[in-house]
């Protein structure tokens, strides 16, 4: 039986782009490239407040659970949205951006496909999502944004011009309220780490570069919508220190283990 979101769709001006707004080619489909982050040089002084304020957050920008349950159900958009985040860490390692940029790029893809639903059939319509969710996501962390034309590399099928791609992001920003600042769990990732491991700090380094390439992994999991960014980050920490998610490992992430959701 097919599943409709009966959400909004999108405007006709994205719907039906002139053919001179968008250039076609057939491109193969590569293998997804293997994500690697350059680690941190510096970590950050948390205080109680902060770490509790940030909880606050998160837990006003998750999805509703009922707009998941339908975008589970729907074996097309997982698909593309499947070769949409191939896409946008393809290039996102290709210009060596911050893993906070990954993270944003999927984090407003899944936003805005929770809330709009997207023309069937057709390709372009996600390939323009994922160009402008990781322009948006670059503006917010990047000190060095590549040109719009120059971020649509690694074999796109559909090239735009640089004045679509920026009505597509004004689009992807009404449709997230504006909220494109929002918790991850890189937040809580320096925090946890150095609560629950005692080593040098060239260790820490290694250990959050790890932990940063765990994290993107995750991202690519329609059901890590299902989790808040401080449960992600702990979980992460757990994993790579090699304890397990119990009341006596958790409690070594400091302040935030009464907190974070098991």
């Amino acid at each position: 039986m097919d599943v409709s979101l009966n959400l909004p769709t999108l405007p006709n001006l994205f719907c039906n782009e002139p053919a001179s707004e968008v250039v076609s080619w057939e491109a193969d489909e590569d293998e997804c490239e293997i994500f690697t982050s350059s680690s941190s040089d510096s970590f950050i002084d948390y205080n109680v407040d902060s770490l509790t304020n940030m909880v606050d957050s998160e837990v006003d920008q998750m999805l509703e659970s009922n707009l998941l349950s339908r975008f589970y159900h729907l074996p097309d958009i997982v698909h593309a949205r499947q070769e949409a985040v191939q896409w946008i860490l393809k290039v996102h390692s290709f210009y060596r951006l911050r893993p906070e940029t990954a993270y944003l790029s999927i984090n407003y893809l899944d936003r805005f496909l929770s809330a709009r639903a997207l023309p069937q059939g057709k390709g372009w319509p996600m390939q323009l999502l994922s160009v402008s969710c990781l322009s948006l996501a670059a503006k917010m962390e990047e000190t060095t944004v590549p040109i719009l034309l120059d971020l649509q590399i690694i074999k796109p099928r559909f090239l735009f011009k640089p004045k679509t791609v920026q009505r597509m992001e004004v689009l992807v920003m009404k449709t997230l309220k504006w909220r494109l600042r929002t918790i991850t769990p890189f937040d809580f990732l320096h925090y946890f780490i150095s609560c629950i491991n005692n080593s040098q700090h060239n260790s820490l380094c290694h250990l959050f570069c790890c932990a940063t390439d765990l994290i993107i992994n995750t991202c690519k999991a329609t059901d890590s919508l299902d989790y808040p960014p401080s449960a992600i980050a702990a979980a992460v920490t757990l994993r790579l220190t090699n304890h397990s998610v119990n009341d006596q490992d958790l409690a070594q992430l400091g302040c935030m283990h009464n907190r974070i959701n098991k």
